[in-house]
Formats: C-alpha cells, structure tokens, sequence
C-alpha cells in the first residue's frame, strides 16, 4: 500500500510539471451556448487552463497564433483543421470525434475523411468509437471519457410519482419525444410523469411539445434551464431516459452516472460504449412500446430498478473528472513531447 501512494504521489507531482502550451481550440458554433459540444468545449478549456496552458476558444480557426489545434466535428471544423494544417504542417492537431462524425459522416464525406487524415491524434469519447474507423486510423486515436462531478439529489416518494427526466436540445437526432410517446398509453395505476427539460430549436418542435402538454397529463416541458437547475432536476429524479439515434457520447449520461441516477437508453453504440453490452436498461431504437415496458418495469420491480442502479454504479468510475483531467493532460504532453 506504501508503494502504491507513492506511485499516485508521483504522478500527480508529473501532472504539475508542464510545459506551457498555448492551445486554439475550436468548438463550432451551435444554435444555443447550451449545446452538449459547447459544455464539452467549456470543460476541457477549463481542464486545460488548470493545467497551465493559454486556451483560446474559438468557433473557427483563422490564423491565430498556437502550439496545438484541437477540434471538435470532423466535418464542421474541417476548414479550421485544414487551414491550421496548411500553416502548422508540422504542429500536433487533434481532432474529437462526435456522435455525427462518427456513425454517419467519416462514412460519406470527403471533408470529413480528409479530416481523420490530417489529424495527428484522433480522440473517441467512448470505446466503442474506435469501431467506426479503419485499422490504419486507431493507432492514432485515443479513448477519453467525458466526465461530470456529482450533483446529490433525493428523489421523492415513488407512491406519489415515479419521475422520469428527459434532458437535452429538441432535434431530430434526439428522438425528442419518444418517451412522451411511451408515457401517453400508460395504466391508471401508474405513477410515472415526466419531465422534458430543453429549448425547442424549431417552431415546429415547440408546437409539438405544447401540443404534447396539453393531452398528456403526464407531461411537462420546462424548456430550457440554467443548468445548475438542469442538473438539480435530474438528480432528484428516479430515471434518465436517453431515446438518442445517434450520440458519439453524452453528458446528461455522464451527469446521471456521476449523480447516481438510473438509465433508460437507445441501443446504440454511443451509450452502449460507456454503459457496457450487458446493460439491462436498453431498448430498441425508436420502440415505443420496448421503453414504455422498460419505464413499467423501473417503476414496478424494485429487484430490477436495483439492477440498473447497480450497473449505473458500476460504470460511473469511467465519468469521474480525475480520469478525464489526466488523460487530457496526458495527451497535451504526448502530442508536445517534441
């Protein structure tokens, strides 16, 4: 045990010895600041910036001046890295792969293939991201999970109601009202209400969710939130339903894991690589009636609401903000070694 504290004492001593970096870092610009990007962005500038390095955040990358580029959206940001590639042939450029990016994009653009070439790093934020990219492409990637610090909640009395919260920006990619769906056919007995946290980015979605409150008694948008309060609804809640078609992560998970709240989730590749294969809260993708059994079952079968506890549990090491702020410091010095 000795041993092993000196071990950690070190490493947290090679952690504070850093060369100074100065970082662009390009995050492109999304129809509200409160895109998951954006908060993914936020973090790692603040992650990078504990760390001694001059962080500039940008939407896009011109000509300023930098060690190290790192970009989110291999499409969207592909002007950026192509232009930071041109000028810096010789700098490192790391490119973080999204949920876009990786299940529909690399597979049919041009810009966005040319993007995983020019990259000297690429970074998944799930290990099933590495599925995706060719043999000759996961050499040079790297797995870093995003994180979330815990935010303590107590859900209220499951006789009274059995809160399920949905958490995230209405699009189309989101599946935004698949749980709606699910609660609408519900048992009389049922104590299930939900609660729909997110601005809608359309007219067309905000109609449909006020449409949606009116007839469904269990219901209720509260448009988008400062997240603090965001997160504070979350962790008082007794379940997370994620409907997503495609993720390359997602925070509201991380942010459910880290706070001890249960999942309900889409069986897609971008929350099976952070939940595991195993995971016995999936359902089909857009299988209204597999998620209204799934809720049900949470609600009624206490055995099996402590078994998606329990796996929720067992995955929320790979969200602590400790992994994630050492495997960001970690890669900045690998790709600066030179």
């Amino acid at each position: 045990m000795a041993g092993a504290g000196k071990g950690r004492t070190a490493e947290l001593a090679n952690d504070s010895v850093e060369r100074t970096v100065t970082i662009a870092l390009v995050t492109p610009a999304g129809p509200t600041r409160r895109t998951g990007n954006r908060i993914s962005g936020g973090r790692w500038a603040r992650i990078l910036r504990a760390a001694g390095h001059r962080v500039r955040a940008l939407d896009r990358y011109d000509r300023e001046p930098g060690d190290l580029l790192i970009a989110l959206h291999a499409r969207r940001s592909h002007e950026s890295i192509r232009r930071f590639s041109q000028l810096h042939p010789h700098k490192p450029l790391i490119v973080v792969l999204t949920g876009t990016d990786l299940y529909h994009d690399i597979h049919v653009n041009e810009e966005a293939r040319e993007s995983l070439r020019l990259a000297s790093c690429l970074v998944v934020l799930q290990r099933q991201g590495l599925r995706e990219l060719s043999r000759s492409l996961r050499g040079k990637t790297r797995i870093i999970y995003q994180s979330a610090s815990s935010c303590l909640g107590r859900p209220g009395d499951r006789s009274r109601a059995f809160t399920v919260s949905v958490v995230g920006h209405m699009r189309t990619e989101k599946d935004p009202f698949r749980t709606a769906m699910a609660v609408r056919g519900l048992p009389p007995s049922s104590r299930i209400r939900m609660l729909h946290v997110g601005a809608a980015l359309s007219e067309d979605m905000a109609q449909r969710a006020r449409r949606e409150a009116e007839r469904n008694p269990r219901y209720r948008w509260l448009g988008e939130l400062p997240r603090w309060k965001a997160r504070q609804m979350l962790a008082r809640s007794h379940l997370l339903s994620i409907t997503s078609r495609m993720e390359g992560s997602s925070n509201v998970l991380c942010e459910a894991l880290a706070s001890g709240v249960p999942v309900a989730a889409s069986k897609i590749p971008g929350l099976m690589g952070t939940l595991g294969d195993d995971y016995p809260g999936y359902f089909e993708l857009g299988d209204t009636r597999g998620l209204r059994r799934l809720l049900l079952r949470a609600e009624g079968d206490p055995e099996f609401y402590r078994s998606l506890a329990r796996h929720c549990a067992k995955a929320a090491p790979l969200v602590r903000p400790e992994r994630e702020v050492h495997a960001w410091r970690q890669l900045v010095r690998e790709a600066t070694a030179g």
